[in-house]
């Protein structure tokens, strides 16, 4: 089993940063894929970034150039830095992870995790 705790989320103007933490702990011994969702109001879940198995990483088209997925393995966090945030960012923002990572950036983006945090409110205003 494996738990993720999300952080960092807050109010910010457009234009703001902010960034966001998923500590990963339980079963993680097996090298896993990590990734950020976000789902605002009335809205599906869309895939944001995903690192793979190999430190790979891979972006939704909608939000390259703004934010930046990385990963500390000795800390078995994920980050989240959001810049030059915009209203259309609000959202609930989740983290998902596979271990081990039977999924790929792809297939990630689209959702494929087995364990899921309880997300943390971001919004842009």
């Amino acid at each position: 089993d494996v738990q993720l705790v999300e952080s960092g989320g807050g109010s910010v103007q457009a234009g703001g940063s902010l960034r966001l933490s998923c500590v990963a702990s339980g079963y993680t011994y097996d090298k896993g894929c990590m990734g950020w969702f976000r789902q605002a109001p009335g809205k599906e879940r869309e895939g944001v970034a995903v690192i793979d198995a190999l430190d790979r990483i891979g972006y939704a088209d909608s939000v390259q150039g703004r934010l930046t997925a990385s990963k500390d393995n000795a800390k078995m966090t994920l980050y989240l830095q959001m810049n030059s945030l915009k209203p259309e960012d609000t959202a609930m923002y989740y983290c998902g992870a596979d271990f081990p990572c039977l999924t790929s950036i792809a297939y990630g983006l689209a959702g494929n995790f087995r364990s899921w945090g309880q997300g943390t409110q971001v919004t842009v205003s």
